[in-house]
């Protein structure tokens, strides 16, 4: 049975998966992890990508195709979000993959993104008819999608991620009201246009600030994807989990069981875009699909 490679470049993490196609056309997951590299880290302040984050993030992929060629893949599909898509020297970090690693990364525009996050969800969690949203929030930005059914709507891309905020509003540590009520009221501003969308009767979220909440609600020492899947998070245990991370140092963060210590910097400012969410969609819980832009990859460029 044919193998396929998915990597997912995103502005905080390289996301990796390589699955096996049965002949009754289903996915065989063999290899699906993440590493955190901040390709994106300082990128609001220089518009482009440092030489230490790109030389991790190369290192990472450099790994991931030994791995796919290791496992016999007969081809890997790569592509790029938010930071390659704003940084001036994206050019560059593709050369460097691609001489390194023989992988071409293709840079693909926000609408794309909400597009393999429908495909994926659609997939994964198997939902009922009817309006649904899903948003894809990372570092760098944050995706949206609307669609009923199999059919797919509206698509739309907003700047809005974790790491420019945590960069921009200092929340990497304890972080006063006051600080976290400026935090709220911007992300409230750059999610503007959420306002002029109806109610959805299904939302789902993605990307690691959601399945990191709900892995600390599940309280998961070791990440289990079998139980983020389909996991429901309601505005209660966001609010909860924001005042845990605001109330606390970097460090006491890395010690919150079910949170990447990787993570532990970002996580403030996720939560908070995922509570802008649910507000501005006027939603008091939502659903959680560990699957995500690599898996609608997958099946969008390998199904067929």
């Amino acid at each position: 049975m044919p193998r396929y490679a998915v990597i997912d470049v995103g502005t905080n993490s390289v996301k990796f998966n390589i699955s096996e196609r049965r002949t009754d056309g289903t996915w065989q997951v063999l290899v699906d992890r993440a590493e955190i590299t901040r390709l994106g880290e300082g990128l609001e302040k220089t518009g482009e990508i440092s030489h230490d984050a790109m030389a991790r993030t190369v290192s990472a992929i450099a790994a991931m195709a030994a791995a796919a060629q290791q496992n016999g893949v007969t081809a890997i599909a790569a592509v790029g979000t938010m930071g390659m898509r704003t940084a001036r020297n994206s050019q560059q970090f593709i050369d460097a993959v691609q001489q390194r690693c023989g992988v071409r990364i293709e840079v693909i525009p926000g609408e794309e993104e909400g597009r393999l996050a429908y495909l994926a969800v659609k997939s994964g969690l198997g939902l009922a008819e009817g309006s649904l949203a899903i948003f894809d929030t990372g570092g760098g930005s944050t995706q949206f999608t609307f669609g009923r059914g199999s059919v797919v709507g509206e698509r739309f891309s907003l700047n809005v991620g974790s790491v420019r905020y945590t960069e921009q509003y200092g929340l990497g540590g304890v972080v006063s009201p006051v600080q976290l009520r400026a935090t709220l009221d911007a992300i409230g501003a750059d999610l503007a246009r959420l306002g002029t969308e109806r109610s959805p009767d299904v939302l789902v979220g993605m990307g690691g600030a959601v399945t990191n909440i709900a892995a600390v609600q599940h309280g998961l020492a070791e990440y289990d994807p079998n139980i983020v899947q389909g996991s429901v998070i309601e505005r209660g245990e966001i609010e909860r989990q924001i005042e845990l991370y605001r109330s606390r140092s970097l460090d006491d963060r890395r010690t919150v069981v079910g949170l990447q210590p990787q993570r532990a910097d970002v996580i403030l400012a996720g939560a908070c875009i995922v509570k802008t969410v649910m507000d501005k969609l006027s939603k008091d819980k939502l659903s959680v699909s560990d699957r995500g832009l690599r898996h609608g990859l997958l099946i969008d460029r390998f199904a067929s």
